[in-house]
């Protein structure tokens, strides 16, 4: 039987989205998508020259990433797709009444996270921006029936959790 569900990999930047999400995806045998694709060029920008999304920006990219989800549902398939969904709103929004939608929570310091951050090069988002994000996060809660693990560990020893807390399925199987 395939893997059907579909994870939502969320946390603040610099929390390890991409890079747990492409592992999990490869070790669950579905597809992989950055949620950051789905955002309109002049949010790109705007958070490149600094400045926060409002809601207004974020609608259309959250409505993006929701229909790829709801693809993907109509296809019976499984995957694994990344988006900061900071607010309980957002999520709302891509998991709603979806059983076979979860939110993977990427927990971690703000220290920890704002090392990371200024140690990686080539991203659009800017250190600076972190303590907004802290700001607008609302951490899922329990009826949201999240997958939360701590950003603590390797990518591997995170998929690892993340796999062990979805019941241990390590691959998906044709």
């Amino acid at each position: 039987m395939a893997f059907d569900t579909i994870l939502v990999v969320m946390g603040v930047s610099g929390s390890g989205k991409t890079t747990v999400a492409e592992k999990l995806a490869a070790a669950l045998g579905v597809e992989f998508l950055e949620g950051d694709k789905f955002h309109p060029p002049s949010n790109v920008e705007k958070m490149k020259s600094g400045t926060p999304l409002t809601d207004e920006d974020r609608w259309p990219w959250l409505g993006a990433i929701a229909a790829k989800i709801d693809e993907w549902r109509g296809e019976g398939k499984g995957g694994v797709i990344t988006c900061s969904a900071l607010k309980r709103t957002y999520r709302d929004i891509l998991i709603g009444n979806r059983p076979q939608v979860r939110v993977v929570y990427l927990k971690g310091s703000h220290d920890l996270i704002h090392r990371r951050m200024a140690a990686r090069r080539g991203h659009f988002m800017p250190v600076g921006l972190l303590d907004s994000q802290f700001a607008t996060l609302q951490e899922p809660g329990p009826d949201e029936r999240p997958i939360v693990t701590d950003i603590g560990g390797t990518p591997e020893e995170i998929v690892a959790d993340i796999i062990r807390q979805l019941g241990g399925r390590p691959q998906a199987s044709a």
